[in-house]
């Protein structure tokens, strides 16, 4: 838990750029706005202009390529706390932009510090790609600035931190997408198996089921020195202070997976990882956006021993004040099934994945099936329930920021999708049954799990 100094810290932390707290080897100033000429009809003046905060992995494969797609939108401006990755991003910006406009360009400002991003009056919105013990105090401080913000998932390391989270966007008005980007796959296979559920083709639901797989456990690593172009005490941030070594951070060549997201320091495994995909679709089919569980238990194998230290194997279940049971497993086929008291429909990507070093099926599992193909042929009617439907998630975002309108996965959601994983993550540690409330979004009666609603805070990044 942060100390007394956490009621003012984000005050404090916005005040301290550019006063050395996070130093910058990078440009902050922008470049003068490109002419109309070079994107032709989409003017700058009408354009949005995007700050890409995190340029690793899911960032230069899948988020910034989701943005530069759409005419409506430009990215501007590239931050990481790795140089050697800022000076990357600006050279695979510029040359995507420089690509579909048959000119040179040189328009996108590289920073280190994600403050002086935000302090800018020209950028617009952000995109907010880095590891999960990030996620809440960025978008907390973009939201506070005035930007629209995309978060990757999931929203939040700790519970607390996501009702934070989703507070200040509340209170900011701003408009906010969490990447949960199953609902706006383009095959559009996960809202129809939603619609399907929420009309009653399966009978009444009773049970879902949540195939998600464990991680590896890793070997012992050595402490290394860490490298110039890395601002690893900023990296960090709110997490407790630890030796460096890359298989902990991101590799220094190239954008494969990186080692955090193994480490419980920085995230809690697949449980948010992909858990926070599945849950949230699985939310969507059961119409239970705005809640979560009442009960949830579990167990997990971890590992005794090494520097990755995730959950591996795992079987946790909860129930919901509906009545409906959800089971997540590593046993279960990837993706998420709902079972009724009249068939069952099943959901995944398929072998599909988002960026290359994904984890993927080892074997094909069918992207949509169900017990009965006459399930799936069955047609919505008007009078019955029509999900939102979105076929580019990032470009539904964008469209929201022009509009107006929240877009289909708003910050709410992302939160609760959010809580129910991390829920899961502490009945693995607890081994026994918890009663959550989640109106107060407490345990009923148990200290002890309530203490696992937060983390420690390593000042001055905390969430207060």
């Amino acid at each position: 838990m942060a100390d007394k100094r956490s009621k003012t810290s984000r005050r404090a932390f916005l005040a301290a750029a550019g006063q050395g707290v996070v130093a910058s080897s990078v440009v902050t100033g922008f470049p003068s706005i490109v002419p109309s000429s070079v994107f032709g009809a989409a003017a700058p003046s009408n354009r949005i202009n995007v700050g890409a905060i995190g340029t690793g992995r899911i960032s230069r494969g899948h988020d910034m390529p989701g943005i530069w797609k759409h005419d409506a939108a430009r990215i501007m401006a590239v931050c990481d706390l790795d140089s050697k990755r800022v000076d990357e991003a600006k050279t695979l910006v510029n040359g995507q932009y420089s690509k579909q406009t048959g000119k040179p360009y040189d328009g996108v400002t590289g920073f280190g510090d994600y403050r002086a991003l935000l302090a800018n009056r020209d950028v617009d919105a952000v995109v907010i790609s880095t590891p999960d013990h990030w996620h809440a105090i960025i978008a907390i401080h973009a939201v506070e600035a005035g930007k629209d913000v995309y978060l990757q998932k999931p929203a939040s390391l700790t519970i607390a931190e996501g009702r934070a989270l989703s507070d200040a966007v509340h209170r900011s008005g701003r408009i906010f997408q969490i990447g949960s980007q199953q609902r706006s796959w383009p095959q559009g296979q996960f809202r129809r198996a939603c619609e399907l559920v929420r009309n009653g083709r399966i009978g009444e639901l009773k049970t879902v089921e949540v195939g998600l797989p464990g991680d590896p456990s890793g070997p012992e690593e050595p402490a290394m020195p860490v490298p110039t172009n890395l601002n690893y005490d900023v990296w960090l941030g709110s997490t407790p202070v630890v030796p460096y070594t890359e298989n902990r951070v991101h590799p220094q060549n190239g954008y494969g997976r990186p080692g955090w997201l193994r480490c419980e320091q920085f995230g809690a495994g697949m449980i948010t990882g992909w858990g926070a995909h599945h849950v949230d679709t699985a939310h969507w089919g059961m119409d239970a956006e705005y809640t979560g569980p009442v009960e949830v238990w579990g167990s997990a194998e971890f590992p005794a021993s090494g520097l990755w230290d995730v959950h591996g194997n795992f079987k946790t279940e909860a129930v919901y004040a509906s009545g409906v049971k959800m089971v997540i497993s590593g046993a279960f086929p990837n993706g998420i099934k709902f079972i009724g008291t009249e068939g069952w429909v099943f959901v995944s990507r398929g072998n599909e994945t988002v960026t290359s070093s994904d984890p993927a099926a080892k074997v094909f599992v069918q992207p949509l099936a169900a017990s009965d193909p006459k399930i799936l042929s069955s047609v919505i009617g008007p009078g019955e329930t029509h999900l939102p439907e979105s076929t580019d998630h990032h470009g539904n975002w964008l469209a929201g920021v022009k509009s107006r309108q929240q877009p289909i996965a708003p910050m709410e959601v992302g939160h609760r999708a959010c809580t129910a994983c991390l829920l899961h993550h502490i009945a693995m540690r607890a081994k026994r049954k918890l009663f959550w409330d989640p109106l107060k979004e407490r345990f009923r009666n148990d200290d002890a799990a309530n203490a696992l609603l937060t983390r420690p805070q390593r000042w001055p990044y905390v969430v207060g």
